[in-house]
């Protein structure tokens, strides 16, 4: 007897353009239907087997910015291209998607009738809205991916000029002025309804919680106008005079010449996403990969004028030196382990083996059991006798995307992953850190920094935005698998639990104890990390390609099925 089949939409097409004008005329109210579809993952393989012969043929529309050369950019290997993907790989709408849609246009900020970007937190139930009202840049990443991804350009250009402005704001901190380039950590729309006139107040730093600016902004803006331009296909923007010369005042102030003997970037603890002390003082790996993905993308962009060509050369050497100190010194497998685990110390000369006089009795304990014999990846830092093991996940994730990572590399980066899943990711995707600082050790490296006690918040909490950074890699290194399980647990409970900023615990059990609700990366990380898996060509948005001549071949990985 022929079993019921079951209904299966490979795409769904989310129409935005009819609820902006209805967003606007509602104060950012309205609200749009979306059809709540049976998960794909719920069907077994005699389901998938029946629908793949009887079902009609649907013709996938894709953009023009997406060829066939865009998704050769995909691979990381030369000799057999990036699997295709199946009915199998690809996601119908979950009850979650319209919800998220929903809950990512409630948050978005208007200035003069154009949206500009989206708040941190929609969160109405607690009592302090500190800055979670505020548009920050690195927040709005993922929003802005979700947004092109699904054909709405208009907001994240709005956004790139507005941000383009207030870079050109004097900025000044107890008297102290900050470098030309300097983007914003945030920044807050203000509405006189009287006067019916709309003002901007912009933070680098000097209302944060620390005083810090961020290094990140910076990096995050000019990635974005890759993606921007990869999606849309319009050149126009990057090559206006005002974009050119922004990227070349962020450039300036991170390929400056000084006394520092490393390509890597000196950075103060608080600079990043890891926004709170936290020990990461000195060259952490998340800037690192995030300036390497920057110069990339601004290679692509910059023009080849008297300007341009200067930069051009810069970002070139830079790039090169940068590949080989962070691929020889930041990368940790088994194998590097034991060498540093016998490493001498106190050696002088260029024949030094230990360049860095790294102690051998300051690897921790935790290490030996936690690095399985197959998988490795980039340290957190390493800085003169300083070598911080702990493993950060965008770091990780953002080295795989931008071509940071060797392809051995990035592979042993997800079969790590997958040897560490318990530890990595548990029961919500992702782990910012691991392990967590504990004692002591807490006491002196945090200051005793409340927010961020063992297991939560930047010390080893989970933080469900970070999903689409862990899909892109996953599909980038042709292992989807890994990425559908993280899904699959995210969707058992963010929506549930009201899409909280991040989790608690070693297994990422428990809500944070001071996460906001409905913090709108944790909405847009899910959408954006959904629709990568319904359309692999999107990850070339962000995907950079490797160098051909650096390109070794590699053999297909035993986990991808």
């Amino acid at each position: 007897m022929d079993r019921p089949k079951k209904k299966v939409v490979l795409r769904a097409v989310y129409s935005m353009s009819s609820l902006s004008t209805s967003v606007k005329e509602n104060g950012g109210k309205g609200m749009r239907a979306v059809n709540s579809l049976t998960s794909i993952s719920e069907l077994d393989d005699s389901d998938l087997l029946a629908l793949l012969v009887d079902r009609p043929r649907v013709k996938l529309e894709r953009k023009n910015s997406y060829d066939e050369k865009l998704f050769s950019e995909l691979s990381l290997y030369d000799g057999w291209e990036t699997p295709t993907f199946s009915i199998s790989d690809s996601f119908d709408p979950h009850p979650m998607v319209s919800k998220a849609w929903e809950a990512l246009f409630r948050s978005q900020v208007y200035f003069r009738g154009q949206p500009v970007g989206t708040i941190a937190a929609y969160d109405h139930a607690s009592e302090e809205v500190l800055n979670y009202d505020q548009v920050f840049v690195r927040d709005f990443v993922p929003s802005a991916l979700a947004f092109l991804m699904n054909g709405e350009p208009d907001i994240v250009k709005n956004f790139l000029l507005k941000t383009l402005q207030i870079q050109g704001h004097e900025k000044k901190i107890d008297r102290f002025k900050l470098g030309d380039g300097a983007m914003p950590a945030s920044f807050k729309v203000l509405h006189n309804p009287i006067k019916k006139t709309d003002s901007i107040i912009a933070d680098f730093g000097e209302s944060a919680i620390g005083r810090v600016a961020p290094v990140d902004s910076g990096f995050w803006w000019i990635i974005l106008l890759r993606a921007y331009t990869k999606s849309t296909g319009d050149h126009s923007l990057a090559e206006r005079p005002e974009c050119q010369k922004g990227m070349r005042l962020i450039l300036s102030l991170c390929l400056s010449e000084g006394f520092d003997t490393f390509p890597t970037l000196l950075c103060a603890d608080g600079c990043s996403m890891i926004d709170r002390r936290m020990g990461v003082y000195g060259y952490p790996i998340e800037i690192q990969a995030l300036f390497f993905m920057a110069l990339q993308s601004a290679r692509s962009m910059l023009k080849e004028d008297a300007e341009g060509k200067e930069f051009m050369d810069k970002i070139q050497k830079r790039l090169h030196a940068m590949s080989f100190h962070m691929r020889s010194y930041f990368w940790l497998d088994f194998q590097q382990l034991n060498d540093i685990y016998r490493y001498k110390t106190e050696e002088y000369s260029h024949t030094a083996v230990n360049k860095f006089n790294v102690i051998p009795d300051s690897i921790p304990d935790w290490l030996f059991d936690f690095m399985p014999l197959q998988g490795g990846y980039f340290v957190g830092n390493v800085s003169p006798a300083r070598m911080d093991f702990r493993w950060f996940a965008l770091g990780n994730c953002i080295a795989i995307l931008s071509s940071l990572a060797t392809p051995e590399q990035s592979m042993a980066i997800m079969d790590l992953i997958e040897a560490r899943w318990d530890e990595l990711v548990g029961e919500m995707p992702l782990k910012i850190c691991y392990p967590a600082l504990e004692s002591h050790e807490w006491r002196i490296v945090t200051g005793c920094d409340p927010k961020n006690t063992r297991w939560s918040y930047h010390n080893g909490g989970s933080w469900p935005v970070l999903l689409w950074l862990l899909t892109a890699a996953s599909i980038k290194t042709g292992r989807p698998q890994i990425a559908r399980r993280a899904i699959d647990l995210a969707e058992a409970r963010l929506l549930k639990d009201g899409w909280p900023e991040y989790y608690d615990g070693k297994s990422g059990r428990f809500i944070g104890k001071q996460a906001r609700k409905f913090q709108t990366w944790s909405i847009a990380g899910y959408l954006v990390a959904k629709m990568m898996m319904e359309d692999p060509t999107h990850v070339g948005m962000i995907s950079m390609e490797e160098e051909k001549h650096m390109k070794p071949v590699l053999n297909r990985s035993f986990s991808w099925c």
